[in-house]
């Protein structure tokens, strides 16, 4: 069991794009472990690599009592939407109304690379979503309306935990491809 202190807004981390796995080895096995550990020690609904500091596009999630993980993945999403609260591990505290589609089908493999497809709806389609979106970099306050967001941030800046030291980027060991990506 290895928890591991998720990184805060403001962190550079939470705003890159993660790179894909390549390698399906013993550390991502133990990355997919440290993620699960530390969403359940949180707790959360999901969380993502680069939550951790780790800048790779794998995430887990805890709903309904089925825990599960997903690298590399890609979704399929409903026309049907819901609007419902949303919050985040890297946001202590802060929920807001947020639109996703209402299902998805993910396309990705396990921690030893098998495909996976996991077809999602409600507030697992809305975890699936919210954790692919930290894979790219892109957080729940940036899907608000305008006003939404201004409130966001002014509850942010107001918070106790924000512009608190920021811990350093752990950079990936696995090779990027041929463009960096």
């Amino acid at each position: 069991m290895a928890i591991q202190p998720i990184r805060l807004f403001g962190d550079p981390v939470l705003r890159k794009r993660a790179t894909e796995v390549v390698d399906f080895d013993r550390e991502l096995r133990q990355l997919v472990s440290d993620l699960t550990d530390t969403m359940l020690d949180a707790p959360g609904a999901g969380l993502a690599a680069p939550q951790i500091g780790v800048g790779l596009r794998v995430f887990t999630w805890y709903v309904d009592g089925e825990i599960g993980h997903l690298v590399n993945p890609t979704l399929e999403l409903s026309e049907e939407e819901q609007l419902d609260l949303e919050g985040c591990l890297s946001l202590p505290e802060l929920t807001f109304e947020c639109r996703r589609a209402l299902s998805v089908v993910a396309r990705g493999f396990d921690m030893h690379g098998e495909p996976v497809t996991i077809n999602g709806s409600e507030l697992l389609a809305r975890a699936i979503q919210h954790e692919t979106d930290h894979l790219d970099g892109v957080l729940f306050i940036d899907r608000l309306d305008e006003a939404a967001r201004k409130a966001a941030m002014r509850e942010i800046r107001e918070s106790e935990w924000f512009g608190l030291e920021k811990p350093t980027v752990k950079v990936s060991p696995h090779p990027t491809g041929p463009f960096g990506i």
